[in-house]
C-alpha cells in the first residue's frame, strides 16, 4: 500500500507483524540500526500540511499499519496489509531486542512512566538488558542541540533497540535523524504504547479494539483534544479511497 503527496511517496513497507519482526530481528542480530514508524489516518493528515513530516517519514526503513482505516484502504487498493498497532509491537520488539543480546533504551514520555515501563518490560521479558532512559522536557525540539546530544549517548551505547515514545511527528522526526546520528540504533515510534505498559494510560478493552471503536473510546476519554483530531482524519477518507480506488485500477 502507499500514499502519494506531491512530490513524497510513502510506502507500508511490511504487511503484517510477521514480516516487520523478521526485518527487526535480522537487523538487532547484525547490529544494524533501523527507523520503524506505524502509519495511521491521522498521520496522512499530518503528512498532507507538513513537509517537514513528509522527510521523516521517508526516511523511515520500515513501515505497518496502524489503524483500521489504513487497512481498509489497502483492500480497496487491492494491496492488502494486516493491522499493527504500535502498542502491539511494543512486546515483540523488546523480545527481538533481548534474544539478539541488545539493550532497550526509552526516550520520550515522562521519567515515571519510563521506569514503571522499563521494571514491567524486564519482569516480562528475561534476558531484557535496560539502556538509557531519556525524558525530554516539555518543548523538546527533535531536530535541535539537546536531540542531537541525546543520540550521540544511544549511539555510543552500541548496537541496540529504542523505543521513541513522543507522539507524530516529533517522534518520526527524531528517528529520522537518529538514523544519521546513531546509525546502530533501531528506533521504534511506538506513540502512547510505553504508558500503556507502564500503567499510566489505560487502553481500549479487546473486545473495543475487535470491533474497530479503539478510536471512539480514545476520543472520549479527551473529547476536546481528540474529537478534532477524528473530525480531520474523517474529512479526508472520501479522497484517500478515491486514491485507492485510482491505485486499484490504475497500477
Amino acid at each position: 500500500m502507499q500514499f502519494r503527496f506531491a512530490e513524497t511517496l510513502i510506502r507500508v513497507t511490511h504487511p503484517d507483524a510477521r514480516a516487520v519482526l523478521a526485518a527487526v530481528s535480522a537487523r538487532l542480530a547484525s547490529g544494524q540500526g533501523f527507523a520503524l514508524a506505524t502509519i495511521n489516518l491521522d498521520h496522512l493528515v499530518k503528512l498532507s500540511r507538513d513537509a517537514a513530516f513528509r522527510a521523516a517519514y521517508a526516511a523511515q526503513d520500515l513501515v505497518v499499519a496502524d489503524g483500521n482505516p489504513i487497512v481498509w484502504l489497502s483492500w480497496l487498493a487491492r494491496r492488502p496489509v494486516r493491522l499493527v498497532p504500535g502498542s502491539d509491537l511494543v512486546l515483540p520488539l523488546v523480545r527481538a531486542a533481548a534474544e539478539a543480546g541488545r539493550p532497550v533504551s526509552f526516550l520520550g514520555s515522562t521519567d515515571e512512566s519510563l521506569r514503571a515501563a522499563a521494571a514491567r518490560l524486564e519482569r516480562l521479558v528475561p534476558g531484557l538488558r535496560r539502556g538509557l532512559l531519556i525524558a525530554p522536557p516539555m518543548g523538546f525540539d527533535p531536530g535541535g542541540v539537546a536531540a542531537g546530544e541525546m543520540l550521540a549517548r544511544l549511539q555510543a551505547l552500541g548496537p541496540g533497540l529504542c523505543l521513541v515514545a513522543l507522539g507524530a511527528p516529533k517522534q518520526e522526526q527524531l528517528a529520522a535523524l537518529g538514523r544519521q546520528l546513531a546509525p546502530a540504533v533501531g528506533f521504534a515510534s511506538v506513540g502512547a504504547g510505553v504508558d500503556f505498559i507502564a500503567g499510566h494510560q489505560r487502553r481500549a478493552p479487546a473486545w473495543v479494539r475487535a470491533i474497530a471503536m479503539e478510536w471512539l473510546w480514545r476520543a472520549l476519554s479527551a473529547p476536546r483534544r481528540l474529537l478534532p483530531r477524528y473530525a480531520a482524519c474523517a474529512a479526508i477518507l472520501p479522497g484517500e479511497a478515491k486514491k485507492a480506488l485510482l491505485l486499484r485500477y490504475g497500477g
